[in-house]
């Protein structure tokens, strides 16, 4: 009985203050829409950032070295958690280099024999920026290195501007929800105003605050479902459907973890638990002894 009576009572409250409940679902829906579409950007991007970074390679031009000095150098490189791969370009290999990168006019320079032998390596993405500068560093006193270069400038830009993009993004979806959920907060405390009358009658039979209480947040999370799913369709919609036909680069974006349920599915539990929180806000302040019924 009593569980039939909470859903009832939380459909009902959705249709009594009809208005506020659809100023609320509405904050919801944008809320979440925003939220879930700044993610996406947000994930694509720290994509992109981790392949540039993986783009700007070290190079560690050696001395003349024989074979087995050179062997013993690219183990020790290799053994350095922040070195995801390595190549070596002999000094006949960075001839060929010189005259593909420099073309016409190159080819007598090239045979002069002044480039030296090296190796280039590709850095992992899991470290920051003075990590790999760190590991540099060491490698420049390495017995056999000549000399080093490494863009170190271009990698701190690149960190600076994605902990910057992350760090506004944060800022704008912590103050997105907290909009929304102020909008719930005040269409639950209207529909307990609106039934404070009946509220009081509750109490007086002996109804405790926590029975009162689970209507209103069953009208919350129903504010939720309705509000994530039409959020949900229409980052689908955009993703999928409309955006593509404008800009079919587009589609090569990828979803957040490679599935395009993921996100779908964060967005509805996010409006699910931001409805929730919003009327259990407003509930366990406004029905008690001191406030309603008393």
């Amino acid at each position: 009985m009593s569980a039939g009576y909470v859903l009832k009572e939380g459909f009902a409250g959705l249709g009594r203050a009809k208005l506020a409940a659809f100023t609320s679902m509405f904050s919801l829906f944008i809320a979440v829409l925003l939220i879930g579409v700044l993610f996406r950007i947000g994930y694509n991007a720290f994509e992109v950032t981790q392949a540039l970074k993986q783009q700007v390679e070290v190079e560690v031009f050696l001395l003349d070295l024989n074979d087995a000095q050179t062997n013993r150098l690219q183990n020790i490189l290799l053994e350095k958690p922040q070195v995801a791969g390595l190549s070596y370009i002999s000094k006949d290999s960075a001839s060929q280099v010189f005259q593909q990168e420099f073309g016409l006019g190159a080819e007598t320079i090239s045979q002069l024999d002044f480039l030296p032998a090296s190796f280039r390596l590709t850095m992992s993405e899991e470290y920051q920026v003075a990590q790999i500068d760190s590991v540099v560093t060491e490698i420049r006193g390495y017995d056999g290195v000549d000399e080093v270069r490494f863009n170190l400038a271009l990698l701190q830009t690149i960190e600076e501007r994605t902990e910057t993009f992350f760090g506004a993004g944060i800022a704008i979806g912590l103050f997105i929800l907290f909009v929304a959920m102020v909008l719930v907060f005040n269409t639950i405390r209207l529909t307990i105003y609106a039934k404070r009358d009946l509220i009081k009658a509750m109490k007086l039979v002996g109804a405790t605050n926590a029975f009162i209480r689970r209507p209103f947040l069953v009208e919350g999370v129903l504010q939720g479902i309705l509000a994530g799913s039409f959020a949900a369709l229409m980052i689908y919609a955009i993703f999928e459907l409309v955006i593509p036909g404008f800009i079919p680069q587009i589609g090569v974006l990828s979803w957040p973890f490679g599935q395009w349920y993921f996100l779908i599915g964060g967005v509805i539990l996010l409006a699910i638990l931001m409805g929730w929180w919003g009327s259990r806000w407003a509930a366990k302040r406004f029905i008690s002894d001191s406030r309603v019924g008393s």
